[in-house]
C-alpha cells in the first residue's frame, strides 16, 4: 500500500500538468489565430494595386497616394510585431511538446508495470499529438506572413512601374498627337537679303551664329528636287528653346518658314526650321 503513494503521486502530477498544458495551448491558440485572421483581412486588402478603390467611398476618391503607402507600412510594421509575438508563442509550445514527450515516456513505463491504464497512454499520445499540431500551425502562420508582407511590397513595386509605364504612355501619346511639321505663310514677303535681320537676332540673343545648315540649293535639294533657292535651313529641333525663339521672331516679322520635327521621306533629312516659302518642284 504505502509503495503505491509515489506512484499514484507521479500519476496525479502528470495529470495536473496535462490539464495545464491543454488550457495554456488553447489560450495561446486561440490568440494566435484571431490575431493572424485579422492581419490576413487588412494584408489582403492591400496586396493589390488599386484594390482599396474597388468600391470607392467620396473619402476613399481623395485619399493621396502617400496615404496607402503609409497605411501598407504600417500593416507591415503590425506584423513584424505579430511575428515576434508568435516566435515567442512558438519556443513556449516547443517546451511544451518537450515536456508532454517526457510526460507520454513516464507513462509508458507505468502502463508496462501495470501501475496505469492504457487509456491514460492513449490520453497522452493524444496530448503530444495536438501540441504538435498547434506548433505545427504557428509555424505556418508566421510562414504565411512572410508571404503577404512579400505581396505587399511585391504589389507596391508593381504600382510603381504600373504609374511609370501611364506616364510614359502619356508622353508617347502627346508626342504622336503633335503634327511633324508646321507651315506658317507670313505676311511681309522674303528674300534671302533679308535673312542678315533674323541673324542679327538670333547672335543678340544667344551670343552666337544661328546655325544655318543649308543656304540656298544643295546638292541634296538637287537629288530630291526642290527648289531651295530662295530659303534658309537652319539646324534647330522647333520643340528646343532656341527653336521655339526663332519661330517666335519670325511669326512676329511675319516671315514664312516650315518647321520639321522629325524626318519626312522625299522632303525632309531630319528636324529642321525652313526659312522662307516652300520650295516647289525643280523641272
Amino acid at each position: 500500500m504505502n509503495s503505491e503513494l509515489p506512484v499514484l503521486g507521479l500519476h496525479r502530477k502528470l495529470s495536473n500538468s496535462r490539464n495545464r498544458s491543454f488550457a495554456t495551448g488553447v489560450l495561446q491558440s486561440g490568440m494566435i489565430n484571431s490575431r493572424f485572421h485579422l492581419f490576413l483581412i487588412a494584408l489582403g486588402a492591400l496586396l493589390v494595386p488599386g484594390a482599396v478603390f474597388a468600391q470607392p467611398s467620396n473619402k476613399s476618391r481623395t485619399a493621396p497616394v502617400n496615404q496607402i503607402a503609409q497605411t501598407r507600412s504600417e500593416l507591415i510594421e503590425a506584423t513584424e510585431k505579430y511575428k515576434a509575438s508568435a516566435r515567442e508563442v512558438v519556443q513556449i509550445q516547443e517546451q511544451e511538446i518537450a515536456s508532454a514527450t517526457e510526460r507520454l515516456e513516464q507513462l509508458r513505463q507505468l502502463v508496462a508495470d501495470g501501475l496505469v491504464a492504457r487509456n491514460e497512454l492513449t490520453a497522452g499520445e493524444e496530448e503530444l499529438a495536438a501540441a504538435k499540431a498547434k506548433l505545427d500551425n504557428t509555424r505556418k502562420q508566421i510562414s504565411e506572413s512572410d508571404t503577404l508582407i512579400a505581396q505587399v511590397r511585391e504589389a507596391e513595386v508593381a504600382e510603381k512601374k504600373l504609374a511609370q509605364t501611364i506616364a510614359t504612355q502619356a508622353a508617347v501619346s502627346r508626342k504622336l498627337l503633335r503634327p511633324t511639321a508646321m507651315r506658317y505663310n507670313g505676311m511681309a514677303g522674303w528674300a534671302l537679303a533679308n535673312f542678315s535681320s533674323v541673324q542679327s537676332f538670333f547672335t543678340g540673343t544667344f551670343g552666337r551664329q544661328l546655325p544655318v545648315s543649308t543656304m540656298g540649293q544643295s546638292a541634296t535639294h538637287n537629288a530630291m528636287r526642290w527648289d531651295h533657292r530662295n530659303s534658309v535651313d537652319v539646324g534647330l529641333h522647333p520643340d528646343s528653346t532656341e527653336g521655339r525663339a526663332l519661330i517666335a521672331f519670325l511669326q512676329s516679322k511675319g516671315i514664312p518658314f516650315l518647321a520639321f520635327r522629325g524626318a519626312v521621306p522625299g522632303v525632309s533629312t531630319g528636324p529642321h526650321i525652313h526659312i522662307g516659302y516652300p520650295s516647289s518642284r525643280l523641272s
